[in-house]
This record gives C-alpha cells, sequence and structure tokens, in this order.
C-alpha cells in the first residue's frame, strides 16, 4: 500500500524542448501521476533562494545560473516509492558516472554537466514538501491528501494531456486515458 510519504514527490526539469518532453514520457511511462505541473522561469533570486543549502560550495553558481538561464518544468509526482524510483530514474549526479554505470538514466542520456544534469529530485519527503512549497504556493498538501490522494490509490484517475495532468474521474474534464 502507498504510505503517505511514498505518496509525494517534486522533481524540476531544466532542459530544452527535446529533453523535457522525454523526461515527460520517462514519468507517464513509470507510471508516476502527475499531481501538477507547470512551466516557469526562475530568476538568479529565486534559483539562490532555492539552492541556498549549498551557498559557498564550488558549484552554487553556477547551479544558480544554470537553473536560472531558461524555461523548466515542475511536476509534484505520486507513485508508490515515489521518492526512491524517481532517484533511479534520474541516475547519479555526476553525469560522468551516469554516462558509464546507467547510461539509459534520464542524466545518463541528457545531463550534459554534473550542473547541468537535467533534473533534480527531492531526496526525502521533508525536501519534497519543502519544495512543493516553493515551486507551487498555491498547493496545498493537507487537503491534496483529504480529497484527491484516496482516489489516487483507488486508481480513478485519468491523464489529461492538454493540462499535463492526471485527474479524478468524474472530475468534469475530458476523459482520455483511465489509470488502471
Amino acid at each position: 500500500p502507498l504510505t503517505r510519504s511514498d505518496c509525494r514527490r517534486r522533481a524540476g526539469v531544466r532542459s530544452p524542448a527535446g529533453p523535457a518532453a522525454a523526461v515527460h514520457e520517462i514519468i507517464l511511462s513509470n507510471r508516476f501521476l502527475v499531481v501538477r505541473a507547470k512551466e516557469l522561469r526562475c530568476g538568479r533570486e529565486e534559483s539562490r533562494r532555492f539552492y541556498r543549502e549549498h551557498a559557498g560550495r564550488f558549484f552554487y553558481q553556477r547551479l544558480v545560473e544554470f537553473m536560472a538561464s531558461g524555461p523548466m518544468w515542475a511536476y509534484i509526482l505520486a507513485h508508490e516509492n515515489a521518492i526512491t524510483l524517481w532517484r533511479t530514474l534520474m541516475g547519479p549526479t555526476k553525469v560522468f558516472r551516469a554516462r558509464n554505470s546507467v547510461p539509459d538514466s534520464i542524466r545518463g542520456a541528457y545531463g550534459l554537466t554534473d550542473t547541468r544534469n537535467t533534473t533534480h529530485g527531492s531526496d526525502s519527503p521533508a525536501s519534497a514538501s519543502r519544495e512543493i512549497a516553493f515551486f507551487f504556493p498555491e498547493f496545498n498538501e493537507e487537503l491534496w491528501y483529504q480529497q484527491e490522494e484516496p482516489h489516487l490509490r483507488c486508481g480513478q484517475v485519468y491523464y489529461n494531456a492538454e493540462e499535463r495532468v492526471h485527474c479524478r474521474a468524474g472530475s468534469g474534464t475530458l476523459q482520455k486515458k483511465l489509470v488502471q
């Protein structure tokens, strides 16, 4: 069964259109449920705030510059063992290691350098909650767990390709594909 911490996940994708589309397909093909998704642009100040735990480290400025260099996709994803599964799909942070040990991972296939490695993934439920609040301040996690998450557990959802998210079955939007 899914536990509360298993069902939450935040993933950020910062890449050109081709890899972003490929990463989205990886998300769907691995049966993650897309709870929220949005394309956004982080400025330097936002990027500094997001990565403040790395301030003073040798890679910090490169990471901030990359995050601020163009559009990205932010996701809230749900899946049993979501954090572990997403981190496995991303592959090692170091692109050289990813290319040699897990070439089919997201970072192995699309990463450019250690700071331009295509994806970010929360490392714990606490980090996921903090990162969800950063990128989706309008999202009420407690309310979602009360009202939406029970429907995900029962499989009462479908993927809405136009909105790029999974929706509750019978929620009034066109039903295109039921997720079993």
